[in-house]
């Protein structure tokens, strides 16, 4: 039997002299205080306090002892793993109800029954604590405030009935004495939290820091912050992990402020230092080069240098249609806003689609598509930018507030392998791509007058986008310049999205080509009399089969189409 005091100031709160008699005076009394934190919470207790001169191990190391059938003072001894000297780290198991609680008049009944097995069945090799549990008088908040339930008696009942259960809203306090018997639990098991010590929690705040400065170094800005909260949220994951599997207690609070400072200041760093010199670079060369490639310098932290290489790309030209009487038509200023207005709608069309707008030459645009950065599907790209420019065009054409001028466009597209790099002097270069193939786009685009279309591609484009778009076969035509046919393709809208006309117009056409390869020009011109009215290319493919049918062409004609001019 070992009664509890507890030190008070100079006046300690000792039990009744009969009962300290009754134990044999203080070889049977022992201290119940236990140590507050900074913030009022008991998150451990002694395990020995000095008393008039002479240490004497607490309360909890005193049962422990005994229950252990070892030295008291041993126990309370121990160099246990705390951050306090001479305290031991309290480890409250996560069930609510892991201390089993008796009611006293519950106990008498059962004295007063003679069922002297339900003590021996609960309480032999056992420590029991005899304690009230009152509303007010010694309740502290501890480690474990988050988690109390409703103060009911938990443990089996011998003669009276359990009380009905309570419903009451559970306090973040305790009573006193369920710290002792949380204490007294963890020293006979040995599973006293075990606390990190300033050197160790320093260094994981430092690694945590160090993690969350590297992240916002590495990604972008706009990044930093979720990069941080996703660390912070696996950091405190990882920690209740570890605690709830061991009695380790890792730091918590001090990783993750140091992490906030790291955050803060190396985004200072980045804006102030590191980034200055990125900005300049974005916005000296925004104006001339695209985002992808104004990326790929800054990625690589070094302006561009001379050289190319061979690459599979697409190649784009598109040019307005009679620019010169346009261009007599406007005085300067207008004619400077009008050039803005159409270059920007289909620079943007470009880009949007993962085009790099090369260069302006006048009212023509040559673009590139998979390059510099890549595209797998870059004739796809490029076709589809094409449409939408057509698209884009006749809606400007059909919006007065726009312009007061019916504009017609020409894209000549061709898919190749050209060089393609910075191309120029030491003092001054372009990204650019260069090679025979890309003079086979601003042919193609030429050609497009000559059989009244908007946009006219290589069968090399043709082949790489086939799927996904609805085409037509326009002819195989040798261009200036250039003794290989080309064999030429127009495409008419997204695959599946092409009107019932054009895909009347197309088979009509698709047939009389056949025909006119094989040199039946009366079937020729019979396929396309019912559709030359509505369809330019048809009508030039009908004039020249009635020209054919009156004077037929030589014995080794090959069915190519010889264009005169650009």
């Amino acid at each position: 039997m070992v009664l509890g005091e507890a030190q008070h100031r100079d006046f300690p709160i000792m039990p009744s002299p009969g009962q300290r008699i009754a134990v044999g005076q203080s070889a049977n009394i022992r201290s119940l205080n236990v140590y507050n934190d900074p913030d009022d919470v008991v998150r451990r207790v002694p395990l020995s306090v000095v008393i008039d001169g002479e240490r004497q191990p607490s309360m909890a190391a005193e049962l422990a002892g005994r229950a252990l059938g070892a030295l008291a003072a041993t126990i309370s001894g121990s160099r246990l793993p705390s951050q306090i000297p001479n305290t031991m780290t309290l480890n409250f198991d996560s069930d609510a109800d892991s201390i089993p609680t008796y009611s006293l008049a519950d106990l008498r009944a059962c004295i007063e029954k003679g069922d002297s097995e339900f003590f021996r069945r609960n309480f032999v090799d056992k420590v029991v604590l005899i304690a009230t549990v009152l509303d007010v008088e010694d309740r502290q908040v501890t480690s474990k405030r988050f988690a109390t339930t409703p103060e009911n008696p938990t443990g089996l009942r011998c003669a009276l009935p359990a009380p009905p259960p309570s419903t009451a809203f559970a306090r973040d306090s305790t009573p006193g004495v369920y710290t002792h018997a949380t204490a007294v639990n963890n020293l006979i098991r040995g599973n006293a939290l075990v606390e990190i010590g300033p050197l160790g929690r320093g260094a994981i705040a430092f690694v945590f820091a160090a993690i969350t400065a590297a992240a916002t170094l590495t990604f972008p800005l706009l990044a930093a912050v979720p990069a941080y909260l996703a660390a912070a949220l696996l950091w405190t994951f990882g920690a209740v992990l570890v605690f709830t599997y061991s009695p380790l207690a890792l730091p918590l609070i001090e990783p993750l402020l140091a992490g906030i400072v790291s955050l803060g200041a190396t985004v200072g760093f980045r804006f102030l230092v590191a980034d200055k010199d990125r900005r300049f670079l974005r916005k000296s060369f925004a104006l001339y080069l695209a985002p992808s490639m104004i990326e790929k310098m800054v990625a690589a932290n070094k302006p561009p240098a001379l050289g190319g290489e061979m690459r599979n790309v697409t190649i784009f030209f598109s040019d307005i249609a009679g620019f010169s009487s346009i261009a007599e038509a406007l005085c300067p200023p207008d004619l400077v806003h009008f050039m803005n207005e159409y270059l920007s709608a289909m620079s943007d069309i470009i880009q949007e689609q993962r085009g790099f707008v090369d260069k302006y030459i006048g009212d023509a645009i040559v673009a590139v598509f998979g390059a510099p950065l890549d595209d797998p599907n870059h004739a796809e790209s490029a076709i589809s930018a094409a449409l939408r420019c057509r698209d884009r065009l006749h809606k400007l054409n059909t919006e007065p507030a726009e312009w007061q001028l019916t504009l017609r466009q020409r894209i000549g597209i061709n898919s190749c392998d050209p060089l393609v790099g910075n191309i120029g002097s030491r003092q001054r270069f372009n990204y650019t791509v260069m090679g025979d193939a890309v003079n086979v786009a601003s042919r193609l685009e030429g050609a497009n007058k000559y059989f009244g279309t908007t946009i006219m591609a290589a069968k090399s484009t043709f082949d790489r986008a086939s799927t996904s778009f609805a085409w037509r076969e326009l002819d195989s035509i040798r261009v200036q310049g250039r003794e290989e046919p080309v064999r030429i393709y127009e495409p008419l809208a997204y695959h599946g999205e092409e009107t019932p006309e054009q895909k009347v117009v197309a088979a009509a056409y698709a047939h009389a080509l056949a025909c006119w390869r094989r040199r039946d020009f009366a079937a020729c011109a019979e396929a396309l009399t019912p559709v030359a009215a509505a369809d330019p290319p048809s009508a030039l493919l009908l004039q020249r089969a009635k020209k054919f049918l009156a004077h037929p062409p030589a014995a080794d004609w090959d069915a190519v189409n010889t264009l005169e001019g650009k």
